[in-house]
């Protein structure tokens, strides 16, 4: 079994472009979880422990994001930085094979493919969430990105999971949507 050594919870709500002209609310929300990681220091070909990890994480995480938003959650991202005893494989162990089912069950669904980024890191490292429509991977306007980190995590033998989601697309969006491919 694991144990979280903190949770960390992050709403940001955006009221303006980064010109300043005025925009319909954007809610983005983001959950960082910094555990042991089972696997630090050695390598391993059975990632499992870490897969159930991310799949209970998930289920306890997801639905109190959602609750941070003001509006249905139409985006989605995940993330992890894996300490520098660990390696990426660790990372995405924990948010590729079982996190994807709770975050999609706590947002009401999602054909989309959540996207994701990981990478190994020092303490304080921040990474780059990316976000994207839940339903549909051809909106552009949706494609987001938010900056994270945890300022005294991961120590080297931690993962830090990140999951986010928002209730609209980027302020004032002007790309559209690319073709849908059916």
């Amino acid at each position: 079994m694991f144990q979280t050594r903190k949770t960390v919870f992050l709403q940001e709500r955006i009221e303006t472009d980064s010109f300043g002209a005025p925009c319909e609310p954007v809610t983005r929300v983001a959950v960082a979880a910094v555990f042991k990681n089972p696997l630090a220091g050695r390598f391993e070909n059975d990632l499992s422990p870490l897969f159930e990890i991310g799949a209970e994480l998930g289920r306890r995480l997801a639905e109190q994001a959602i609750d941070l938003l003001k509006y249905p959650p139409v985006s989605y991202g995940k993330a992890a930085i894996v300490g520098v005893s660990g390696d990426m494989e660790q990372g995405g162990a924990v948010i590729h094979p079982r996190l994807g089912a709770p975050m999609r069950a706590a947002a009401g669904g999602g054909d989309a493919v959540i996207p994701s980024n990981v990478k190994v890191g020092p303490v304080g490292a921040s990474i780059d969430l990316p976000l994207g429509h839940k339903d549909n991977p051809w909106s552009f306007d949706h494609f987001d990105t938010m900056t994270l980190c945890v300022p005294d995590g991961p120590a080297p033998d931690e993962i830090v999971m990140f999951l986010a989601y928002a209730d609209r697309g980027r302020p004032i969006p002007r790309c559209g949507s690319g073709p849908v491919k059916t």
